[in-house]
């Protein structure tokens, strides 16, 4: 019997000799003077991205025993081929009890490494650089994928299908009524998850990994740690500003323990929680300023998540005002995200220097050659996809009144 075909890797450099003038997808054409700052490139110590689109972390809740597959292969690759100069690959935990849902990435052992790597190798070869959010959901683990219907209900350990597991939490407070009751982490359990950062990080840099993101938004286990309005303990992860932020310094500590110091590393942060007694931007600026002295490279300024009750300000750019004020109040780069559709809003924020990366979820499902498609729009000449060539300017320009 035969024994199964090798898997056919794309070698483009086997196939053919690239245009001398081509340089890279997404990538301003050699030699042209009208470059965007959307289009510039950004330095982050020894990581050069070719623009300042960036595809945010997106959970597919497509993988099996947290290993990622042909989905993700497609999936990001697509973005890849799309011009993003930066893809941040989905939060992916860190321990089995750390998933979202039972579908979630993982990179709790070796065994999952290889699937990241293909992905990264394909990644690369489009010159777009790759970021891991690392993650633990904490309280709000043991879910279903939201596509089914039923978001935030927790699924309790004895499931008959066996796809939940007791959560953990810095207090035994649920995140909402649907939410089963947190157990109160340990001080071995904290001290645990602070190594399975450190052992993921090291798989990370294994996988290929360029940047490293530490998930601290969105009411997950280091979110939960940060509020008061979920961290009720009186120990030294708790009480005091001071010590419901020392769960994350200790992370950062073990993640740049074993972190090369040439690869960035970011943090996400719930800027505002949107609850009358939550975290608030004043509390997030003072946290950056503990995080500037930890070798951190960029703070990803998101909001929300950790609450229930909380009542979102929702709208185009609702978020851009968060890494604005990090931006002005640190030395931090920061990241902005959150209904970031047009390509002139996105030039308008970093020219006004709000922020220094754009990140995109929602644009870019929509239209994952959303980076070539607001080259067009703000009239700058980039390579595309060298395969896609063929498609000439007179047709993109016929475009434009469609992009959104």
């Amino acid at each position: 019997m035969d024994s199964e075909p090798k898997i056919q890797e794309y070698h483009p450099e086997l196939l053919f000799n690239l245009p001398k003038n081509y340089g890279s997808v997404g990538k301003p054409v050699k030699g042209v003077s009208n470059v965007s700052m959307l289009f510039s490139e950004l330095r982050i110590k020894d990581l050069t991205l070719k623009n300042r689109i960036v595809c945010s972390p997106m959970c597919m809740y497509s993988c099996e025993d947290g290993l990622m597959n042909d989905f993700h292969l497609v999936h990001l690759g697509s973005f890849a081929k799309g011009g993003c100069g930066l893809i941040v690959f989905e939060a992916t935990a860190v321990q089995s009890e750390g998933r979202i849902t039972y579908a979630d990435s993982g990179l709790w052992n070796d065994a999952q490494i290889g699937p990241l790597k293909r992905i990264n190798d394909f990644v690369h070869k489009f010159d777009s650089k790759t970021c891991l959010q690392i993650a633990h959901a904490g309280r709000k683990a043991s879910t279903y994928p939201p596509f089914l219907g039923m978001r935030n209900v927790t699924i309790p350990a004895d499931d008959i299908k066996n796809r939940g597991w007791d959560i953990k939490g810095p207090s035994a407070v649920p995140w909402g009524e649907e939410s089963l009751v947190p157990a109160e982490m340990s001080i071995d359990d904290i001290q645990e998850t602070i190594e399975a950062f450190k052992a993921t990080t090291l798989r990370a840099m294994e996988a290929g990994f360029d940047a490293i993101e530490i998930h601290g938004a969105h009411g997950y286990l280091i979110s939960s740690f940060l509020s008061p309005t979920s961290n009720k303990r009186t120990d030294r992860y708790g009480g005091s500003f001071e010590g419901r932020a020392q769960f994350l310094v200790d992370i950062v500590r073990a993640v740049r323990s074993v972190l090369p110091s040439s690869v960035p590393l970011f943090v996400r942060l719930s800027c505002e929680e949107w609850v009358k007694d939550g975290i608030h931007i004043e509390d997030t600026v003072r946290l950056a300023k503990i995080l500037e002295t930890m070798d951190v490279d960029l703070l990803d300024c998101s909001s929300g998540g950790n609450s229930s009750n909380q009542k979102i300000a929702g709208g185009p750019l609702y978020q851009v005002p968060f890494a604005e004020r990090i931006k002005s109040s640190t030395r931090f780069l920061t990241g902005a995200v959150g209904l970031i559709n047009k390509p002139n809003e996105a030039e308008k924020i970093l020219r006004e220097d709000k922020c220094d990366l754009v990140f995109l979820a929602r644009g870019l499902l929509r239209d994952p050659f959303w980076a070539i498609h607001a080259a067009y729009e703000l009239e700058v000449e980039v390579d595309n996809c060298l395969q896609y060539s063929f498609v000439d300017k007179r047709y993109m320009q016929g475009l434009r009144s469609s992009i959104p």
